[in-house]
């Protein structure tokens, strides 16, 4: 029972394509298909169709639009929702000290939120395991796109691999080589975490080398050559911050980020992918799938399925209200939403920014700040008849988490976008994963650990310039103000500029505990959100986070049961 519910999170076939039954039975079994069935070209896109499917076969238990994981435990976002009850295992993420390996303890859930992220994302490798174990003794005469299939699971494998490697750092790697009885014996820390990176890299590494250039990938929505080297440059930037055992940074790989450098200037060169010329496209419906957007989950309803294919992620995120009706999780901080505040020269306001709350009558803010948080006084998605005159009356538990509205992941009530489900509002609007804007950062960053901060203020400047022009939709809601560096004096002025920015560019689309985790500085950032916001908040007055504990999830239970106690949990669990 253990090991065959262990082999369904890892490497065993996601589809029966193998015959059943003993030697003597001659009857074609009728509810699977032999591995020669499956061989031909429309069984194997099949594969490769289905090993994509379940990029999108999320829930708000375990997203792929990393709200709770990303933004919860980072200081931007609260809960929300209808108190620490309603869902408590997210309540947990943000006080930290609650999380325990076992989260069926945690009343009065008893889902184990933290084991479903890991199940979800190892039942996807293993969906891209079982086909490319088929597809492995395909003979190209047979199957012309064999490479570039490959290549295309290679790719899905990394994006779940790499998910878990930022949730749990220590993983067992499982692929379509092994037998089951390796994968019996695999643990989760018989890699380092720099092998890991390697393992990770290497399948991003055959797409660069298999996948065609995104204008000769002729279906939106699956992996091209630029979006290979987009995840690849991410991989080896998390891997250039090599870590002690407290997850603090002791030694950045210089070659590693110059490989990022040249891997973000060949995206560049092929010209495909951009910035869009308004910040507002990269979250509207009608404009999914455009030229800033490197990879994106695709969305879909009335498609024939029960539901639909829709964001079911994001679900519990739309407010009470404006047409909605449930749930109102996902609330922006006050610590996030005074981030955006700008000086008079429209640079961040970097000391003093959270000393006092957002006034939208007095301070002056980057525009950004209207295209990611709605509030009382303000239009939500843009439309001047949906003015959100009572913040509280669209907001779940306004006492405990405040009232404001995360907008980027959400559209307009009448979106034709828009399926019911109870009273649960899905939306089909596609969830990007990587944007264009993140991608020119990644470069940004690693010029400045570089000490070529020069060449990463012009890249700064063009997304903040891009973030000037867009505030055609936004019709002087608030005072803005946004201007551009001059210079930077020295490494640790630009090292600053780069963070802030990928805050204010990135906000609430659940990279920033990650970003925090990955610069070795998640504990004091927290520590000193966490000295102001407690004081707003009081519910987080229970919050503590310890270093070398909480940057990474703890290994769930239920795992290293089902492992015989192969696999070992992260430290302080």
């Amino acid at each position: 029972m253990n090991k065959t519910y262990k082999l369904a999170l890892s490497a065993v076939m996601a589809f029966a394509i193998s015959a059943c039954g003993s030697d003597s039975l001659e009857v074609e079994p009728k509810s699977a298909l032999s591995e020669d069935q499956v061989k031909t070209v429309e069984n194997l896109d099949a594969l490769v169709t289905a090993a994509y499917s379940y990029l999108g076969n999320d829930h708000y238990t375990a997203p792929m639009y990393l709200w709770p994981t990303g933004n919860l435990r980072a200081g931007d976002a609260h809960k929300g929702g209808n108190g620490a009850a309603d869902i408590f295992a997210y309540h947990a993420l943000s006080l930290y000290e609650p999380l325990v390996a076992d989260g069926e303890s945690f009343p009065p859930d008893f889902i184990d939120l933290n084991n479903k992220k890991w199940v979800r994302d190892f039942t996807g490798i293993s969906r891209a395991n079982a086909a490319l174990k088929v597809m492995n003794d395909v003979d190209e005469s047979v199957y012309p796109n064999k490479a570039a299939r490959q290549a295309e699971l290679r790719f899905i494998r990394g994006v779940f691999y790499f998910d878990l490697k930022i949730h749990y750092n220590r993983l067992p790697w499982i692929d379509e080589t092994m037998t089951p009885e390796q994968v019996e014996a695999t643990s989760n820390v018989d890699l380092t975490s720099q092998e890991l990176w390697d393992k990770i890299a290497a399948d991003f590494r055959f797409g660069v080398e298999h996948l065609p250039l995104p204008q000769d990938q002729d279906q939106a929505g699956r992996a091209d050559r630029d979006a290979a080297r987009a995840y690849l440059a991410k991989a080896l930037l998390y891997q250039a911050y090599v870590k002690d055992e407290n997850h603090q940074v002791v030694e950045i790989n210089t070659d590693n980020l110059e490989e990022v450098v040249s891997l973000v200037d060949d995206i560049e060169a092929n010209g495909h992918y951009g910035l869009v010329d308004d910040f507002a496209k990269n979250f509207l419906w009608e404009f999914e799938n455009n030229r800033e957007s490197v990879f994106e989950i695709q969305r879909s309803r009335e498609d024939g399925s029960p539901d639909g294919r829709g964001a079911w992620g994001v679900a519990l995120n739309t407010p009470m209200s404006g047409g909605f009706g449930c749930c109102g999780f996902h609330v922006p901080t006050d610590n996030f939403v005074n981030a955006f505040k700008t000086g008079a020269d429209g640079l961040p306001m970097f000391d003093g920014f959270n000393d006092s709350l957002y006034d939208a009558q007095s301070d002056m803010v980057d525009p950004r700040l209207d295209h990611t948080v709605a509030m009382e006084g303000k239009p939500f998605k843009y439309d001047e008849d949906l003015i959100i005159e009572n913040g509280d009356a669209w907001a779940r538990n306004p006492a405990t988490y405040g009232n404001f509205i995360s907008m980027k992941e959400l559209e307009h009530p009448d979106c034709e976008c828009r399926m019911q489900n109870g009273p649960f509002t899905v939306f089909s609007k596609n969830t990007i994963l990587v944007r264009y804007s993140d991608v020119l950062l990644w470069k940004a960053e690693a010029l400045i650990e570089l000490n070529r901060e020069d060449e990463a203020l012009p890249i700064i400047n063009r997304i903040r310039t891009r973030a000037m022009n867009s505030l055609g939709r936004l019709d002087n809601y608030s005072i803005y103000n946004i201007g551009i560096y001059d210079a930077f004096e020295d490494q640790a002025e630009a090292r600053r500029a780069l963070r802030w920015e990928r805050r204010l560019e990135l906000g609430l689309e659940g990279h920033r505990f990650f970003d925090l985790v990955r610069w070795g500085v998640a504990k004091e950032t927290i520590d000193e959100y966490l000295t102001v916001e407690e004081t707003r908040k009081e519910y987080l007055q229970d919050a503590a986070f310890t270093e070398g504990k909480h940057e990474y999830m703890p290994i769930p239970q239920q795992q290293i049961n089902l492992s015989g106690g192969l696999y070992e949990q992260n430290p302080g669990y």
